[in-house]
This record gives C-alpha cells, structure tokens and sequence, in this order.
C-alpha cells in the first residue's frame, strides 16, 4: 500500500494501459474505499457505472460510430463546462500539455486526422480493462458536483492504492446521448465523465508525460495577521 502523499504525487492521467485484467472484486475495492468521501450533508450524489469486457466493448463501439459520424459532439450538458472564453494562464497551461502530448506520439501541428485518432482512444478508455462512467442526477446543483469531484479523486486515488492507474475523460459527456442509449440512462441522468482504470503500459511513448503544477507562489496566499 502507498502512503497517501505517494498515492497523490504519483497520479498520473494514464493514457496507455496494458491488458491485464482488473477483477471485479478489485474494482468494488477501489469503490468501497472512495464511497467514503465527503459530501454536503452526506448525499452522495454520485452513480458509477463500471463497464468491463464485453460491456466496455459496446460503448466504445458506439461512441466510436457517432465520434467518426457526420455529425458533431453534442456540448456538454452543463455549460460553459470549462470557461466560456478560454484565457490566461489556462489557455497557455491547456496547450502545453495538448502539444507534449502530441509530441511524444508525433502529431505534428495541422495533422488532424492524426489528432483525431488520438482523441479516439479516449472512447477506447486507452486500452485499459475497465472503464468508467460517472453520472449525477440532472437536477442537482453546484455543490453536488464539487462532491462528485472529492469522489472522483478519491476514486483515482484508492486505483494507486492496489498499484493501478486512472485517467479521468471529459470526452465523453459530448457524447451523452450514446452514453445514456448504451447504459439504459433517461434523461434525468447527467453524464460527468468516463475513466480508464487499469495498469500502465509503462513502455508507451504517451506514458512518459509528466505534467507540470506551479509552485505554491502562484496560487497560495498565506494571511498570518
């Protein structure tokens, strides 16, 4: 077991996974642990839907026909889910990332259909063996999702825990439709987003991004008086 300043400092965002299998029993692990946190007035607003086999295979078959469609990614639900106008410094801190990325794959600048197939494998949840789809009922509000997000990163950190590795994917709330169709969802669900969880395929070029955070500087303010 890592200690929990070893689980935190070493999540990563995994985007290469090997295909060992994850046990179903380990998954309810993992869960059981992130179950226990915090939510306003202990509401646990979160719905977990786990997709192994021949069910992760279902949804990526049909996120995949709508993603290669004619037609555009629906927005997210909740909008701006971001901001509504990207500016600095997370417009600078969103490209550096994009463009490291891209380089360890070699994407090269206006190669978008190259682009495009490294975006496909968010839908592929990157090869690993088990995905995850996090829904909210449609009606809750702000401080709902903040919880959803303490569960999230529980959940991501309970994965280091038993030596596995996570990737939290926006990606697929632009395609909630196909979300809820595939899972039997109405539309009082919200689809927050989906999640590889697996082992990393270490030997991967992807896997040999490191992202950077800024110091404390940058965004703390200590008041002593």
């Amino acid at each position: 077991m890592l200690s929990v300043d070893e689980a935190m400092t070493s999540r990563r965002s995994v985007r290469s996974y090997l295909p060992d299998a994850v046990s179903r029993e380990t998954v309810a692990h993992i869960l059981n642990v992130a179950k226990r946190s915090p939510s306003g007035t202990n509401m646990q607003p979160w719905k977990v839907h786990v997709l192994m086999d021949v069910a992760k295979e279902r949804m990526t078959n049909a996120v995949l026909k709508e993603f290669y469609g004619p037609s555009r990614p629906h927005e997210h639900e909740r909008e701006p889910f971001y901001l509504e106008k990207m500016r600095e410094p997370y417009l600078g801190r969103r490209r550096k990332v994009g463009w490291d990325m891209y380089g360890l794959v070699g994407i090269e600048k206006g190669e978008k259909e190259k682009m495009k197939a490294q975006a496909a494998e968010n839908f592929r949840f990157f090869g690993a063996p088990v995905g995850l789809i996090f829904t909210v009922d449609e009606d809750f509000g702000f401080g709902s999702w903040l919880d959803i997000g303490m569960f999230l990163e529980n959940v991501m950190l309970a994965a280091r825990g038993q030596g596995l590795d996570t990737c939290a994917q926006a990606a697929f709330g632009s395609y909630y439709e196909v979300v809820r169709t595939v899972l039997g969802l109405d539309q009082t669900q919200t689809v927050v987003c989906g999640m590889s969880l697996g082992k990393e395929d270490s030997s991967a070029p992807i896997s040999k991004l490191i992202t950077d955070r800024e110091d404390l500087d940058v965004f703390v303010n200590f008041l002593d008086e």
